[in-house]
């Protein structure tokens, strides 16, 4: 458990929220907020800024300024609580797709709260230190939805590593392979075998179909329908 304030960084693209979220916290003696970021790519400069004991995001925030399309959370978990020991990652999002809440779950997350649970959202400062005393916190809404949709649902078609790296296609669809692989850690042959088996399992025939199948059966970030965010379209064709 920190000694100290529990240092605070939020991921979020929406300044309403984010201002709502420093109305909650800032005015609590034992919080002290690190800053706040709208874009994903940004968020390794905040964390490098000085230590932050807990990340709140938003799942459907855009990659980068010139890149509308969700960051690559399933990515990008595990590499930030691998880098920083002492993080700990609460997701708020409108975002319920069971799938994917569970692959963040054995991702490492501390929590997950849907936006419009309001009660949660009231008791976000208490939250916050829960999960930097090593907790774990699920609102209700999202609690509900993995235990009702769990006992009937069909297991994820994608391994955690394939989810990855469609995932990481998905934020940057105009990359190439070479590009992906080195993100990754990984070589250019293995990330295509890595692919072509999640396409098989998908049924999908390339990168663009892939990510619109994997975005409706709910394995990594959708879009969002508010039609406020404008993403980068995906490949149709190709690797």
């Amino acid at each position: 458990m920190p000694t100290q304030k529990v240092r605070v960084a939020i991921l979020d693209d929406h300044q309403s929220v984010v201002d709502g979220y420093y109305y909650r916290l800032e005015k609590q003696p034992e919080i002290e907020i690190a800053g706040a970021v709208g874009y994903g790519e940004e968020l390794e400069g905040l964390l490098a800024r000085g230590p932050v004991d807990v990340l709140i995001l938003d799942v459907s925030a855009p990659t980068a300024r010139e890149n509308r399309n969700p960051y690559p959370i399933l990515h990008l978990a595990p590499k930030l609580l691998e880098r920083h020991a002492a993080l700990s990652i609460l997701v708020i999002s409108m975002v319920d797709d069971r799938a994917l809440i569970q692959a963040l779950l054995d991702a490492g997350i501390s929590g997950y709260i849907l936006k419009e649970d309001m009660a949660a959202i009231q008791q976000l400062a208490a939250i916050v230190q829960a999960v930097a005393a090593g907790g774990v916190y699920f609102s209700e809404q999202a609690f509900q939805r993995l235990r009702n949709d769990a006992p009937g649902a069909d297991p994820p078609p994608l391994t955690p590593r394939q989810a990855e790296a469609i995932s990481l296609s998905a934020a940057y669809p105009g990359e190439p392979l070479s590009a992906l692989a080195g993100m990754l850690h990984i070589s250019e042959s293995t990330l295509r075998n890595l692919l072509h088996n999640a396409y098989a399992r998908l049924g999908a025939h390339n990168r663009g179909e892939a990510t619109l199948k994997a975005r409706e059966l709910g394995l990594i970030t959708p879009l969002l329908p508010s039609g406020s965010r404008r993403p980068t379209p995906p490949e149709s064709g190709g690797q």
